[in-house]
């Protein structure tokens, strides 16, 4: 197998990180340094696994989406390396999604989508989370309520109202995702929206908000006078 530590150093990629920074490299030598070996079956360096890692997903996103089975389903890849990608892209998405700590106060949707859009952009799955309020719009605590399938996500307002009585919020704000990246409202979330709001109008609970995140954009039903 052709072996990194036979290259010239200026051309290694640890190196060439250590002495110049990270900018310079290519997402595949970043990705081999995490990688660190390559496939001895098939010769291949750990820059020539990344960059085919990268080809056969398309992209780093879709590699990021990649679960464990996929990820081992690649040729060199095992538990242990898919588990060290899967980590490092749930790090990557940690540092750049902005904290909303309990106590902080929500100014405005595009707050709740900067907080949640590297989080959920990427999902298979829609996620619905509910966001518990106190009477000054500071959080309480943040729910996932339920993960549905596809392209539904199975809510119940008993599920969804249950820990906002329990934790006496004044109002809350609901958030969740399109996995096929639009988050043009279905009639299903317009329906949903509507029997929330009334079964908060009963409890004397404000529903403030539902915002629904895609990737790169969102829609909030308040913003755009759904409610």
């Amino acid at each position: 197998m052709r072996c990194i530590k036979n290259w010239p150093e200026s051309d290694r990629p640890r190196e060439r990180l250590l002495t110049q920074g990270p900018e310079p490299l290519s997402d595949a030598e970043l990705l081999a340094l995490i990688l660190r070996n390559g496939n001895a079956a098939s010769g291949n360096t750990a820059v020539d696994m990344a960059r085919n890692l990268i080809l056969h997903f398309g992209d780093l996103r879709s590699l990021a989406a990649a679960n464990t089975a996929e990820l081992c389903a690649f040729s060199g890849i095992g538990p242990a390396k898919a588990a060290e990608i899967q980590a490092l892209f749930e790090l990557a998405r940690r540092f750049a999604r902005s904290e909303i700590r309990p106590g902080a106060r929500l100014a405005s949707s595009q707050d709740v989508f900067d907080h949640f859009h590297e989080r959920l952009r990427s999902r298979r799955k829609e996620v619905f989370i509910s966001l518990l309020l106190d009477s000054k719009n500071r959080l309480l605590r943040e729910i996932q309520v339920s993960e549905g399938s596809l392209n539904a996500s199975i809510v119940h307002p008993r599920e969804v109202f249950a820990p906002v009585i329990r934790e006496s919020a004044a109002a809350v704000l609901f958030v969740h995702n399109h996995p096929s990246g639009d988050p043009t409202p279905s009639r299903e979330d317009i329906d949903l929206t509507a029997r929330l709001r009334d079964a908060g109008e009963l409890m004397g609970v404000k529903v403030l908000d539902h915002i629904i995140v895609g990737n790169g954009s969102y829609i909030s039903f308040c913003d755009r006078g759904l409610f």
